[in-house]
């Protein structure tokens, strides 16, 4: 594995993985692997899946036998779903203790069933040739599938007898690094092919639709200059998710054009312009979005996927095709194909009311009362270009969709959106920092409370961390269920938490705030070091601030575009 691109194996404790613990302390002393215990197979998962997602390559899980690697199923889980390379090596007993009652002894054969992209048991080892190449050959394997073209997890089960510690010096040559080789195929072909819908359309930019960050090393190629000169040729409106990795522009990046669209969660709770805006067709990069407005809104379009991994994300049943190439050479042939008639009016629209909704919430932000919102535009304000924020999921990420405008700030939006989960947060957080990434951390109460093992890496975080703490799950506040009886006791579950205590056994500083002035002061005070900044919210006053925004912007009347087509329209053309 390590001799095709494996750099990082994440162990936890155990006496029947001691086999391969010793060949990775090898590979470690060689300079070839970095090893990182973490005690809880829960939190380790978590912490691998920060380390792939900000690196996009694969690294190794390591546990012992028994119910030790079910703790890894959130994370593997979440790896399937967002794509990302897990090596999940399991110890094992050996074949003749099963189903007789031994210890530590259970039955981990597919324990992971269909979220892995591939599953082997390898048997007890054998010192034959044969049987020590296939274990060589194996290893390449396993490595390249897990980041091949549909990259995710894999898991290997290796059963081992005792002695698990070596009586003899057994130590082999290390494997000369292999590294794969990735190829591109032509896509302009079949896109000329294509039945292309006719009429406006618009790119939606989801979750993953961009991965890369400031320090992966993926070897596809980069989605934002082919992206943008595609809808600067074609006149295309593009929507981009907070966690597209598009929302913001890219370190290096030419300044973006106006066609970056952010505040559609707030300007599509308008009848009018929802009516007006709604397009003939989408491509559609990456996942589903975070907004449930937008989704909703986009049902029954006509829809083209692109989706390299051939992974299909179509939850509304639209999609007329899937194009299986990377996102950037469908871009690319769209643009030179001639399929897509530019419309440059329709673009012009859209800009128009992107304007004026970020007009609105400027002027009302001054007079709302203490929320999220002042938390996320301080946060926002704080962080350097070239950084990265973690948001949980739950309220936390849809504040941020609603409330993180595309201006150009070169910030990397990253979250768990695989399966949306709000466990192994800060393990995952802290796993993106070892990756040699400068994190900031945004989460919600529960969020850290699902994952106070993670407390334990806590010292491995190198920026702030905002927790905003409403006591409990009020994300249920906008759903039907707040209507239920027993609501708060069986659905918002509030926890008695002292965030300070939790803070100190993390051995990090602790702020608490109740104001945006509050807030500043203690942004200035953490710097860029770490700490964990309490952010106090009154869940009933936030409710309040949501709903009179979005019957703000249910009500306003929208301008026409025309005032600002010659400024947008000129905009257009000097984009890259």
């Amino acid at each position: 594995m390590v001799a095709t691109g494996l750099e990082q194996l994440v162990l936890s404790p155990g006496a029947r993985s001691t086999p391969l613990l010793i060949a990775a302390q090898r590979l470690e002393a060689a300079g070839r692997l970095r090893l990182t215990p973490i005690l809880d197979e829960r939190s380790a998962a978590f912490f691998a899946l920060g380390l792939a997602r900000a690196t996009l390559r694969p690294v190794a899980l390591l546990a012992t036998s028994g119910s030790a690697l079910a703790h890894w199923y959130p994370a593997v889980i979440e790896a399937s779903e967002a794509g990302l390379p897990l090596l999940l090596l399991s110890a094992d007993r050996p074949p003749r203790l099963h189903g007789w009652g031994a210890n530590q002894t259970i039955d981990q054969t597919r324990l992971f069933g269909a979220f892995v992209r591939a599953f082997h048991d390898l048997g007890l080892p054998q010192a034959a040739p044969a049987a020590l190449k296939a274990q060589y050959a194996l290893g390449r394997r396993v490595a390249l599938v897990s980041s091949s073209k549909r990259p995710g997890p894999v898991h290997l089960n290796l059963p081992f007898d005792e002695p698990l510690v070596p009586e003899a010096d057994c130590a082999e040559p290390l494997a000369e690094r292999v590294m794969p080789q990735a190829g591109l195929g032509t896509v302009g072909l079949e896109v000329k092919r294509l039945d292309w819908p006719a009429g406006r359309g618009l790119i939606l930019c989801g979750p993953g639709a961009e991965p890369r960050t400031p320090v992966s090393r993926a070897t596809q190629p980069s989605l934002s200059q082919a992206l943008w000169r595609c809808a600067e040729a074609l006149a295309l409106p593009v929507l981009v998710d907070p966690l597209s990795g598009l929302r913001g522009g890219a370190l290096g990046e030419t300044p973006i054009g106006p066609y970056r669209i952010s505040a559609y969660d707030a300007f599509l709770r308008n009848p009018a312009v929802a009516r007006a805006l709604r397009p003939d067709w989408v491509l559609r990069l990456g996942r589903a979005p975070v907004s449930k407005v937008l989704g909703q809104w986009l049902e029954g379009v006509p829809s083209i996927l692109v989706s390299e991994t051939g992974a299909w994300s179509d939850p509304s049943h639209d999609a007329l095709r899937q194009l299986e190439y990377p996102a950037a050479a469908v871009c690319d042939a769209l643009r030179v194909e001639g399929l897509v008639k530019p419309r440059p009016d329709w673009l012009v629209h859209w800009c128009a009311i992107e304007q004026h909704a970020w007009r609105l919430a400027d002027l009302q932000r001054p007079t709302w009362p203490w929320s999220e919102v002042q938390a996320i535009q301080a946060l926002k304000a704080a962080i350097p270009d070239g950084e990265a924020l973690f948001c949980a999921n739950s309220m936390p990420i849809r504040q941020l969709d609603t409330w993180w405008r595309a201006d150009g700030r070169r910030v990397t939006l990253l979250g768990n959106r695989g399966a949306s989960g709000i466990d192994g947060y800060l393990s995952t957080l802290a796993g993106l920092t070892q990756a040699g990434l400068p994190c900031w951390g945004l989460a919600g109460d529960l969020s850290l409370c699902h994952d106070l093992s993670g407390l334990l890496l806590a010292a491995r975080l190198d920026r702030p961390l905002l927790v905003l703490n409403n006591g409990g799950g009020h994300i249920f506040d906008y759903l039907p269920q707040r209507e239920l009886p027993d609501y708060e006791r069986l659905w918002q579950t509030p926890q008695a938490l002292d965030l300070q205590a939790l803070a100190a056994l993390g051995g990090v500083r602790h702020w608490r705030v109740e104001d945006g002035d509050q807030l500043e002061c203690a942004l200035g005070e953490v710097g860029l070091g770490p700490g964990l900044i309490e952010c106090v919210i009154d869940p009933q006053i936030s409710r309040r601030v949501h709903l009179a925004f979005w019957e703000e912007m249910r009500r306003a009347d929208f301008p026409d575009a025309a005032p600002v087509h010659q400024q947008v329209h000129e905009g257009v053309h000097r984009a890259p």
